[in-house]
């Protein structure tokens, strides 16, 4: 335990996730070390990210406008939509440059154990955007574990009575992972072999 400023350094870098205690106190020790000029930048980029990143009005991707810069695109496939959990998911999706069609991202995925179900996803708006049938394909990029599977078998039966083409990308990805961390060539060949779901 430290003294009053350092301690307080220490407890908020431990809430972030993925940063332990031990973690929590390295990073600490390194800004105290660090050129004003550095630690100022880093404060700079964090205020700037809260002040001018919002969501995309209609994806809920990132943004610094209304709309993200796939809605923008006039050649992105509008017939094809493909559901991700988070916006992090997109990114990792356009890496593989094998999908040429829309997003929409859910904010999460269902999970009983900590609370979230569909109507805390942005399950509503993804109807709304179906419901003017230009989209003919929802590919299901939900994360291959436990609350990936149950948000996946949810929108597919939320989905099927709108006789929409309803895809689930192939399982070589690895069961229990985040898609974050797949490289390229597992993910573009995931997308590449993606199926129909049988609800």
């Amino acid at each position: 335990m430290y003294e009053g400023v350092v301690q307080d350094l220490i407890d908020e870098l431990g809430r972030l996730p993925g940063v332990g205690p031990k973690s929590a106190q390295r990073i600490a020790f390194h800004l105290l070390a660090a050129e004003p000029a550095d630690v100022r930048r880093l404060v700079q980029a964090l205020t700037e990210v809260k002040e001018k990143v919002r969501f995309c009005a209609t994806c809920g991707n990132v943004s610094q406008d209304e709309l993200c810069r796939i809605c923008r695109d006039p050649r992105r496939d509008l017939a094809v939509l493909c559901v991700v959990e988070e916006p992090k998911d997109v990114v990792a999706i356009e890496k593989t440059r094998e999908f040429r069609g829309r997003y929409h991202v859910l904010g999460g995925a269902i999970s009983p154990i900590d609370g979230v179900g569909p109507d805390d996803l942005r399950t509503r708006e993804l109807m709304t955007r179906l419901a003017d049938g230009v989209v003919t394909e929802v590919i299901i990029a939900t994360d291959p574990n436990l609350e990936g599977e149950a948000t996946a078998t949810y929108l597919a039966r939320l989905l099927r009575p709108m006789g929409l083409r309803i895809t689930r990308i192939a399982s070589g990805l690895p069961v229990g992972g985040d898609l974050e961390y797949a490289d390229e060539i597992t993910l573009g060949r995931a997308f590449e072999g993606r199926r129909l779901l049988d609800v």
